[in-house]
């Protein structure tokens, strides 16, 4: 999965550039071509590197439930003075 998503990565970089040289050389399809590279980014890239890192982990983890005791805790201290 990770050579996967670094071929992804490489190709879709490779698509945004080449979108860029031919909007330059004042071809219109170069903005097509970046719009869908965009897209490419949004819609398939991020989706499989946000499954690839999170895929073993605990979401608990990563909530503000811990946060929110603990201040919770330190207010009923200060109110406590």
């Amino acid at each position: 999965m990770k050579k996967l998503l670094f071929f992804l990565l490489i190709v879709i970089i490779g698509t945004l550039s080449y979108g860029f040289y031919i909007k330059n050389s004042g071809d219109t399809s170069g903005e097509i071509v970046i719009g869908l590279s965009v897209l490419a980014i949004a819609f398939v890239f991020m989706p499989l590197f946000i499954f690839h890192r999170y895929k073993n982990k605990n979401i608990k983890d990563f909530t503000f439930e811990k946060y929110r005791k603990d201040l919770e805790e330190h207010n009923k201290k200060e109110e406590n003075r």
